[in-house]
């Protein structure tokens, strides 16, 4: 049995362990204690990050992936944060729903239960180590860690407080564990473990998530990439609209809830345009229009290809398209989307109703920043990622998207005619 195939038998042993043991109150208390353990070993995590960022930096890494990669205080209390929400919220695991009373007096209902062994394949960002476990703890499932090399000593060293704290909690260590190995060859040998691993979860760059969906044996969970849209009504507010553009470009550009399409209505760009691209392109943001933007606002703008309205850029590059009207925008959006996340600035109820009923993504808002796609922001303490998929979860994944159900009948005595 190779080391992969341990691995993976290993953390299926410690689910079932957990099935019987997994109190929501145990569960509660690893998560405090990893809270706990994050802060006192901060020092410790930093210097491990140091590694990380320094050969990133001699590797050519851009500045966006260094900010993905980077450890700061703000990232650390974040993950302490994470712990203890997660920890606050509700336990999803053992919840009945749907119970009825059929004709022959016996109930069928349906029970919350964890998915099994997760495994989670990322790239960079390591604070993904800790939200990606916390989840999966609370939600009574085993997990499996396989970060990215760029990340190597930092997720090593939050993996060794995951399991410190399982451990200090009478827990076995493989509840959380970490595939060590930078050969890709282990990842491919990870992904056929379907005896003993249930769900793979990959989160990185779309070249990544394709390689797993190819050669997994195993059912996997994900989204592509995200090419998300922000469309400018003709009846928008346009200091709303800028704020919102703004916002939805450049607050992290290397995220997958960023906007790489403004969309604008024919009505409203002329008046629109020569506000908002200044003022993108004074916060370093390249534009990219179409024919009609270029005509409208000239300055420093490249004309689109078709592949720009397609492209997930992760950067300060946006495309710009104008449409006539919210038909054409729709249809834009649902041809060059990823399904992902979208969003109208209207005061038109309407047209914001036509909008939400007639996207088809994952997220779709009214006068929101696409931005706000996220986990913690939608309510659910943290995420494990976010689906563009259609079956079992769709957008955030947060603790009941861990979780699935079975069926539960009860009865006195009933049987089969």
């Amino acid at each position: 049995m190779s080391e992969v195939s341990v691995l993976a038998k290993s953390a299926n042993q410690a689910f079932v362990e957990f099935l019987d043991k997994g109190s929501t109150k145990l569960k509660n208390d690893i998560l405090l204690e990893i809270a706990e353990q994050i802060k006192e070993q901060r020092a410790f995590l930093s210097e491990e990050n140091k590694k990380d960022l320094e050969a990133g930096e001699n590797a050519g890494l851009s500045k966006a992936l260094l900010d993905r990669l980077a450890l700061n205080d703000k990232r650390i209390q974040g993950m302490i944060n994470a712990c203890k929400e997660i920890a606050a919220l509700n336990d999803p695991v053992g919840k009945i729903t749907d119970m009825v009373v059929r004709p022959g007096g016996f109930k069928v209902g349906r029970m919350r239960v964890p998915i099994g062994v997760i495994g989670i394949i990322y790239e960079a960002r390591p604070n993904v180590t800790i939200e990606a476990a916390a989840l999966c703890l609370k939600s009574g499932n085993a997990v499996i860690l396989r970060g990215g090399s760029s990340a190597f000593h930092s997720n090593l060293a939050l993996v060794k407080i995951l399991q410190g704290a399982l451990k200090k909690n009478g827990v076995h260590e493989n509840l959380i564990s970490c595939l060590a190995s930078k050969d890709r060859k282990a990842v491919d040998e990870l992904l056929v473990q379907d005896e003993w691993i249930h769900l793979i979860i990959p989160r990185g760059g779309e070249s990544l998530i394709r390689s797993v969906v190819e050669k997994s044996r195993i059912p996997v969970l994900k989204h592509y990439k995200g090419v998300c849209h922000v469309y400018v009504h003709e009846e928008a507010d346009m200091e709303m609209a800028l704020k919102i553009a703004v916002n939805a470009k450049v607050q992290r550009p290397a995220v997958c809830n960023s906007m790489e399409t403004l969309v604008v209505d024919r009505k409203i760009a002329p008046a629109f345009l020569p506000k908002v691209l200044p003022a993108l392109q004074k916060k370093g943001v390249e534009i990219r229009g179409c024919k009609e933007t270029i005509a409208i606002y000239p300055d420093e703008v490249k004309e689109t290809t078709e592949e720009d309205f397609t492209a997930e850029f992760l950067d300060l590059i946006l495309a710009v398209k104008v449409v006539d009207g919210l038909d054409r925008a729709v249809a834009f959006i649902n041809r060059y989307g990823s399904a992902h996340t979208d969003a109208i600035v209207t005061r038109d109820i309407r047209a914001a109703n036509s909008f939400l009923n007639n996207v088809d993504s994952a997220s779709v808002m009214v006068n929101a920043s696409t931005r706000l796609s996220d986990g913690g922001v939608y309510g659910l303490g943290a995420e494990i990622g976010i689906s563009t998929d259609r079956l079992h979860a769709r957008g955030p994944m947060g603790l009941e998207e861990l979780t699935t159900y079975k069926w539960i009948v009860t009865g006195d005595g009933h049987i089969r005619e």
